[in-house]
């Protein structure tokens, strides 16, 4: 009886603060990409509890209808043979249960991999968001603006986040906004976003990636278009350019508060996309790779040809020696 009672005291204390938990972001959508994902929660949630209501209905029939009775030792109950029918039920009915939820994966997931639905005659904005040890790097080149560890973003126009690292790979996640995708080096991957309400979301990392990966924590402030409009004009009027020694200075420094520049690190240190894409080592392009590479293999022909030629003469003139030699003998 105590322990039954313990167990009912933790049970009543784990609702208690589960009731005072605030409620799940990914579950307080503000833009059409989180709801489509949270609907699907939702959706799934109800066919498992569903499940879950079946099975444990079933389990009590079963426990109380076959309990134990008072039959003698002996007694032996008739034999049965199985049902056809409940054999294909049983079967059949998982199977239905797995493609409902394969079709609404799927129509969920191209729905998020495209542009928001209801935008699509709108030009997104495109924001690059590079990730590095441990910041976020925000550059507007529409605007020809850069933030630090912070994003402002207009509503109720699609914004095009095209995901790179300077580091490991990271995870770029606002929870209501929509879903997380990866930012990795040599390569843009593509995240299509939009926000339907004003206000301030959290975003984050949501990848591990090092000792300072808590830091990268970021805040998402959407605004109307005006404000927005007034803010660019803002930062162009009053931020300081970003020069390339002050972007390897960020790049080298672990943790930094916001910072605003009225120019992009993309003029100078382009995201590794279309002609600049590729694996990139020592700092140089891959077109520079190839260009040095190509004039090493040529050099090392023409050394190997040179080399060659100078060897034949040689044994040319000893041929010619050897038979001198003879003559005179």
């Amino acid at each position: 009886m105590k322990k039954k009672g313990l167990l009912f005291t933790l049970f009543a204390a784990l609702l208690v603060l589960l009731t005072g938990c605030d409620s799940l972001d990914v579950m307080n959508p503000k833009g059409p990409m989180a709801k489509t994902q949270s609907d699907v929660i939702i959706f799934s949630m109800i066919v498992m509890a569903g499940i879950l209501f079946v099975v444990y209905a079933l389990y009590i029939f079963m426990l109380t209808k076959y309990r134990a009775s008072k039959a003698a030792p002996d007694y032996e109950p008739p034999h049965e043979e199985g049902s056809k029918w409940l054999e294909i039920t049983w079967t059949l009915i998982p199977v239905i249960i797995v493609t409902v939820l394969s079709v609404v994966t799927i129509r969920s997931t191209v729905a998020v991999e495209s542009p928001p639905e209801g935008y699509d005659n709108q030009k997104p904005l495109v924001i690059y968001a590079a990730s590095s040890n441990f910041k976020w790097h925000f550059s507007y080149p529409e605007e020809g603006i850069e933030t630090v560890n912070y994003l402002n973003i207009p509503t109720n126009r699609p914004i095009e986040f095209r995901l790179y690292s300077y580091g490991p790979i990271t995870s770029f996640w606002v929870p209501q906004l929509g879903g997380q995708k990866y930012a990795m080096s040599d390569m843009v991957t593509t995240l299509h976003l939009a926000a339907d309400h004003e206000g301030s979301f959290d975003g984050k990392n949501s990848n591990f990636s090092g000792k300072g990966f808590a830091h990268m924590q970021f805040e998402v402030l959407a605004m109307s278009p005006a404000k927005y409009t007034e803010w660019v004009k803002e930062v162009k009027g009053s931020a300081s350019e970003l020069t390339e020694e002050e972007f390897n200075s960020l790049l080298k420094t672990e943790f930094v508060g916001r910072k605003t520049y009225s120019s992009t690190h993309l003029t100078f240190r382009p995201a590794p996309e279309g002609e600049h894409g590729g694996h990139h080592h020592g700092g140089s392009s891959n077109g520079d790779s190839h260009k040095e590479s190509d004039k090493e293999m040529d050099h090392s022909k023409m050394d190997h040809s040179n080399m060659d030629h100078s060897n034949m003469n040689h044994s040319n003139n000893e041929h010619q020696e050897m038979e001198h030699a003879q003559h005179g003998n």
